[in-house]
């Protein structure tokens, strides 16, 4: 019988940090999910769910990142709509979200691990 090692699938490598643009997203396939993976200019990382739901087609990662005060957001190349990067909350409609993804770097490697629990 073979032991899961849960802290290791739990965490999913994607690449290396420096191999992300700053202020420009990239796709890769997380746990069986396409998620839109950003890097900010204080290094930060982030990753969303890829499918707008406004467009309902899998572009945020080519979205526009940028900033409303303090809320780093890209904002959907289809129809213009700013999703939150740390939660996924829609900023132009609270109603909507999509995914967000605990990201971590070690060592240089972004990881990826679940999607994060909505908040009320």
């Amino acid at each position: 019988m073979t032991r899961r090692h849960p802290a290791r699938e739990e965490w999913q490598a994607v690449c290396r940090l420096a191999e992300l643009e700053v202020e420009r997203g990239v796709t890769a396939l997380v746990h069986g999910q396409a998620i839109a993976i950003f890097r900010v200019l204080d290094d930060a990382v982030y990753a969303l769910g890829n499918h707008d739901p406004f467009a309902k087609a899998s572009v945020l990662a080519r979205g526009i990142v940028g900033r409303r005060g303090d809320v780093p957001f890209v904002a959907s190349p289809a129809h213009k709509h700013a999703f939150d990067l740390r939660t996924g909350r829609c900023l132009d409609d609270v109603h909507v979200a999509v995914p967000a993804y605990d990201v971590k770097v070690v060592d240089g490697v972004v990881l990826v691990g679940h999607r994060k629990s909505v908040a009320a």
